[in-house]
């Protein structure tokens, strides 16, 4: 079982920055393709990002790709999301999740990811 959580959410003012984390428990998050989510109440999940088993290959929603960033330490077993510029409909549970190759992120589609954390709650608001 490919266990993954996420930390680092909170409350944060609009544009202000934020930097939230996935980890994995029991496996190489380096063998694995890693993607965001974020989901807010009443809306579908929407994909965000998502980065190559190595870290070369990266890929953004058109919405995030100016303001966020995402980067793997496959040394630490972690996969980070650097969030700037956050607005209030930023507001959303935030999620990773596994996917083989970098082949799984073309669409950032949720059908492509297998494993899923726990997710960490985003609140932008003044």
């Amino acid at each position: 079982q490919l266990l993954l959580v996420e930390s680092g959410g909170g409350l944060v003012q609009p544009g202000g920055s934020l930097r939230i984390s996935c980890a994995a428990s029991g496996f190489t998050l380096g063998n694995y393709a890693i993607g965001w989510f974020r989901q807010a109440p009443g809306k579908e999940r929407e994909g965000l990002s998502c980065i190559s088993p190595s870290g070369g290959s990266v890929r953004y929603a058109d919405s995030v790709e100016d303001r966020f960033t995402i980067s793997r330490d496959n040394a630490r077993n972690t996969v980070s999301l650097q969030m700037d510029s956050l607005k209030p409909e930023d507001t959303a549970v935030y999620y990773c999740a596994a996917g083989r190759t970098f082949a799984d992120c073309s669409g950032l589609g949720s059908a492509d990811f297998v494993s899923w954390g726990q997710g960490t709650r985003v609140t932008v608001s003044s």
